[in-house]
């Protein structure tokens, strides 16, 4: 049998991603925000320099493009991190590409001189700047400072040979004639990549495709130069959860950068997870990174940052492939028995579990079938008799919860006494 003939696949139907790449300046890519917006999470720990590295080594690892190290202008603190990140980067030849955040201000941009200097490498300066009108109104601004502003930050960073990431904040909610004003500003100044930010969450995956439509076939053209010249990226947040469905339809819409965290940790609801969009991607066919190692580089996010991994997290949550409903176990369990490792990953699953470097799990509980007991103990290395198997069912039918491994261990024990 054909695998292909085993799921019917409506996604594909009528489906096509049309990117055309005499308009853009790379495939799809992908921007690590863990390490510096992922942090503003009130919850979240700020990482030693050695834990930092080694959630660099899984970005690399997993084939991400880009990253943003922090936030120079927050102080030397900072400033040490991110020195000793690159150092490690260089030395060992890393294609992941660094960046830091910035406001636009000369003094938080001017840390990265210095830095370039000593790595011999560009460091992209993701200069970042509120438009919208509420927070014009809050601040006091009006575009002749925002364009004044821009052009000073921007003017410096190109002067000296830093390549700039022109970011309008809360762009989801700005007046498209502002946009177009501030962002061929940039441009005209030398900045050859640009970032959409729906910063609050605000938008939907109908707003990014017309926003994004906006930006290439209105604000590009008319700046004066073609689209494969200029970087889009689209970065955005979860308040409305919507940060997987929007990263998804920035792809579809034409971005050339994703941005997004491990586990979505960020400020407030947290930032779009990256995670689970390279899963998705990947599905899709739309990128062919090897991610069998992303859970383990969840694991290490989450031990490091702190970040919450809640049992039922798409993927990489602690019940995201275990079962222990009978029909579902039985069906698992037929297909292992088969030796179809591909069948079983998705027989009940929508995501096949070793792609991601993760296994189907059968546990025993007040739901489960005599296939799941019988599996188990197979497992475990114990001998299966009908008395054994029994015993375990009548256990398992009067329990409230899902048994663990030591609680099913402890029943056997005490049944052979």
């Amino acid at each position: 049998m054909d695998e292909k003939d085993l799921i019917f696949d409506w996604n594909a139907i009528d489906y096509e991603i049309e990117r055309k790449s005499s308009n853009h300046p790379h495939d799809v890519w992908f921007d690590d925000e863990t390490l510096r917006d992922g942090l503003q999470s009130p919850s979240a720990r700020n990482p030693t320099i050695d834990e930092k590295i080694e959630l660099i080594d899984y970005m690399e690892k997993l084939g991400i493009q880009k990253v943003d190290l922090g936030l120079p202008g927050a102080g030397p603190f900072h400033v040490k991190h991110i020195d000793s990140m690159l150092t490690h980067m260089t030395e060992n030849s890393y294609d992941l590409r660094p960046g830091c955040a910035v406001r636009t201000v000369v003094d938080d941009i001017r840390p990265l001189v210095d830095l370039q200097s000593k790595h011999e490498r560009q460091i992209q300066a993701s200069a970042f700047l509120g438009t919208s009108p509420i927070r014009q109104y809050t601040e006091g601004w009006d575009m002749d400072r925002i364009l004044s502003t821009a052009e000073k930050a921007v003017t410096f960073a190109v002067d000296n040979d830093i390549p700039v990431m022109f970011v309008t904040e809360d762009t989801t909610r700005s007046k498209p004639e502002e946009i177009k004003q501030v962002y061929t500003r940039a441009i005209e100044l030398g900045a050859d990549r640009i970032c959409v930010c729906d910063t609050c969450g605000h938008v939907t995956p109908n707003g990014v495709r017309k926003l994004l439509d906006f930006i290439q076939k209105e604000v590009i053209p008319d700046s004066g130069v073609k689209r494969r010249d200029i970087e889009v990226n689209w970065h955005g947040h979860q308040d409305r959860g919507l940060g997987v469905a929007n990263n998804l339809a920035a792809v579809e819409a034409g971005a050339d950068v994703i941005h997004g965290t491990a586990l979505g940790v960020g400020e407030r609801a947290g930032n779009a997870p990256l995670d689970q969009t390279l899963v998705n991607l990947s599905l899709m066919g739309v990128i062919n990174n090897d991610l069998t190692s992303l859970n383990d580089y969840m694991r290490k996010a989450h031990e490091y940052i702190e970040v919450a991994l809640p049992r039922n997290y798409p993927v990489f949550g602690k019940d995201a492939f275990e079962t222990g409903t009978g029909v579902h176990a039985s069906a698992v369990v037929k297909a292992m028995k088969k030796g179809e490792h591909w069948l079983a990953d998705r027989i009940y699953s929508g995501v096949p579990a070793q792609d991601y470097g993760l296994e189907q799990v059968i546990r025993i509980g007040h739901m489960s079938g005599r296939s799941n007991i019988t599996w188990w103990l197979s497992k475990n290395n114990y001998q299966i008799t009908d008395e054994l198997v029994a015993y375990l069912f009548d256990i398992a039918k009067q329990q409230r919860k899902l048994m663990d491994d030591e609680e099913v261990h402890l029943a056997i024990k005490n049944w052979q006494k």
